[in-house]
């Protein structure tokens, strides 16, 4: 009788400390915001190589259009060298895995998706991404080292055009030696 005590005892001391764990667990997700990807993509911006960071929603219909074109699965795979972030933002937390996968964009070995947690509207939402201000979907930014090299703020990405931006940011940009026009 006094083993089946103790057993019976450790076992509701277990399922009481298991409890607790687990309501701490649920206290702490509801208290530490979801990471954003942020910090994660400033750290991939610095690399030496290209870096597009896409931000749109699910729900935007200018990105839709993007996606319909198929204009971004070309340019993800005419671009292997390139690091492609799509961050959903505005939208309550969700990433729009989904919608990338019909478009066959999840799963390129060159794109990674992430989700802002923040609300979609309201005084909360984000308004501010990696540093850049963030004020309208789509946003499109073309990094190389570190540095924005070109910077679409407003609306619908025309694929030659970020093609040439590709290209021309693989250049140096460096003027060293060139003569300085006269004032």
């Amino acid at each position: 009788m006094m083993v089946a005590f103790r057993v019976f005892t450790f076992i509701a001391f277990l399922l009481a400390a298991l409890s607790s764990a687990r309501a701490q667990d649920d206290l702490d997700t509801k208290l530490v915001p979801k990471p954003s990807g942020d910090q994660g993509v400033r750290d991939a911006i610095k690399s030496p190589g290209l870096t597009v960071v896409h931000l749109w929603a699910p729900w935007c219909s200018n990105c839709q259009v993007e996606l319909k074109s198929g204009g971004w699965l070309k340019m993800v795979k005419a671009n292997p060298q390139v690091h492609f972030y799509f961050i959903a933002v505005w939208n309550d937390g969700g990433d729009g895995k989904s919608m990338l996968q019909r478009f066959q964009i999840a799963g390129q070995p060159n794109v990674t998706i992430l989700g802002d947690p923040g609300p979609r509207s309201g005084d909360n939402k984000i308004k501010q991404f990696a540093g850049m201000p963030l004020s309208w979907i789509p946003t499109t930014w073309v990094y190389k080292g570190g540095d924005l090299r070109y910077a679409l703020n407003y609306g619908e990405v025309r694929f030659d055009v970020l093609q040439q931006f590709l290209e021309d940011s693989k250049n140096e940009w460096s003027h060293k030696g060139e003569p300085n026009l006269p004032e």
